[in-house]
């Protein structure tokens, strides 16, 4: 399971939409749980359970839950592609 971990109001986070969302529709096998976690109380939770505070500490945050890899903050096209393994 893959999850991207944002912010409504996050800048980087939109920048980073873009590249998950071409990501998803180059691989269509490819899915991105997406989960907001400035305003939902139970996500911000869930990442903080994965993150543990010192992986990333902010957004955007990826997580793959098959690899146990993450991403934090804005990276390159390939560098997701990396993370969540696509060939």
């Amino acid at each position: 399971m893959l999850y991207e971990f944002y912010g409504l109001e996050c800048e980087h986070c939109d920048r980073m939409r873009k590249l998950t969302d071409k990501l998803m529709l180059e691989y269509p096998g490819v899915h991105i749980d997406r989960k907001e976690v400035w305003h939902n109380d139970s996500n911000m939770k869930f990442v903080e359970e994965l993150d543990k505070g010192d992986a990333c500490g902010g957004v955007p945050f990826y997580f793959n839950g098959t690899t146990k890899k993450w991403l934090c903050g804005e990276v390159t096209y390939d560098e997701l592609k990396d993370w969540a393994e696509v060939k």
